[in-house]
């Protein structure tokens, strides 16, 4: 064991020792008789279940300043570019909300028609045997952003090493979503391996051959009968990219929670996020209790700091919670226009919850967690 590990260790069972006598000085989590509050997000419990009271945590959140969210992701950027034809990214810089629909299939019917409702495509790459040909089929089938397709294409990496992420900018992706990440070089998933997702000098993206440039390219960037500005230069995707890439870490551990500030600060980081179920899982602690609240309070606040911008794996949590004024990036939010899905066999599933905001029928979170290993992912449907 090394010593930055023991370390670590050693952190986390001090962290947890003093939430828990925190916890039970105030008479523990939210209690399991707590009364209904409103708000809960779109998810969680059956039909007409009562939305379980959010906890408030023990912790105050840190506020914005008049920078606003991402002010440090803004400044990163070329104002030449703006506005971003990642319309996702463009939306988090006007501080507005954006939400994904999931698709873990090979099925470029419904790709083609949930671009035109909402605001990033997030494919599942993680916990789906999707190939990288069965994405890059999907994207092909249609490209750019005219005919109303306006939802970026961004991939649930498996890890963020050299290759795969070499892969997913050649066939066209916007945007990557690293899950599990850490600030430990040896890892899989390091913060660090965010680099690849962007050309030099911003980033360490080799030059390959790919599609991109026929998805991204001037005749798929404006309205049909609309012409280009005479004189205006053509449009370089090599040029464009950088800005337009937009690049999500997941925190989903309580290592992760230690070592938030570390992985808010890398830069190339856009966006932080929890894995909301993970969390829970990793940490044994459910979504109703202060102690699971305050872990994402860290998080929150080590991205509003490095301006960055925050969001949720859960879309429970887009209101009711004491963060979700904060809140700007969701997995399987509900649709910008109010559209939904036709019933194909490859909807979206719901993320689980450990005992709140999930209502009525929700399981209890698990026994122990604070491990980093990935023997506690589940099988079946995709799982934040």
């Amino acid at each position: 064991m090394t010593v930055r590990r023991a370390l670590i260790l050693s952190l986390i069972f001090a962290v947890a020792c003093l939430t828990m006598v925190g916890i039970k000085a105030q008479g523990g989590g939210a209690a399991a008789g707590a009364p209904a509050a409103q708000g809960g997000g779109r998810r969680g419990g059956g039909a007409g279940a009562p939305a379980a009271a959010q906890p408030k945590g023990t912790l105050t959140p840190l506020k914005l300043d008049e920078r606003g969210e991402g002010w440090m992701v803004k400044n990163y950027l070329n104002p030449k570019h703006l506005p971003l034809y990642n319309q996702a990214k463009q939306k988090l810089l006007d501080q507005k909300q954006v939400n994904s629909y999931t698709i873990s299939r090979l099925d470029p019917e419904l790709y083609c028609e949930t671009r035109k409702h909402y605001d990033f495509i997030w494919f599942e790459m993680q916990h789906s045997t999707m190939t990288w040909a069965d994405m890059e089929k999907m994207i092909a089938a249609c490209p750019g952003v005219q005919n109303g397709y306006v939802a970026a294409p961004m991939i649930r990496m498996p890890n963020s090493i050299e290759s795969d992420m070499q892969k997913g900018g050649d066939i066209g992706a916007l945007g990557f979503v690293i899950p599990t990440v850490s600030n430990i070089p040896s890892d899989l998933s390091f913060a660090g391996g965010v680099r690849f997702a962007r050309y030099p000098p911003d980033g360490r993206r080799s030059t390959g051959a790919g599609q991109y440039n026929s998805i991204w390219g001037a005749n798929n960037m404006r309205q049909p009968g609309q012409s280009l500005i005479a004189g205006a230069p053509a449009f370089a995707y090599a040029d464009t990219i950088n800005d337009n890439m937009l690049v999500v870490v997941m925190i989903e551990t309580v290592e992760g929670v230690i070592e938030a500030n570390e992985i808010a600060n890398t830069f190339g980081v856009d966006v932080v996020i929890e894995g909301n179920s993970d969390l829970s899982r990793f940490s044994g602690f459910g979504q109703n209790d202060d102690r699971y609240e305050d872990l994402m309070i860290r998080v929150h606040d080590a991205t509003i700091k490095a301006g960055k911008f925050y969001g949720h794996a859960g879309a429970q949590f887009q209101t009711g919670n004491v963060l979700s004024a904060d809140g700007r990036l969701y997995q399987n939010g509900p649709a910008f226009d109010g559209w939904t899905p036709p019933a194909r066999g490859a909807s979206q599933a719901a993320e689980p919850t450990y005992g709140a905001p999930g209502g009525a029928g929700t399981p209890a979170a698990p026994e122990g967690g604070g491990g980093r290993g990935r023997g506690g992912r589940r099988g079946g449907a995709p799982q934040p």
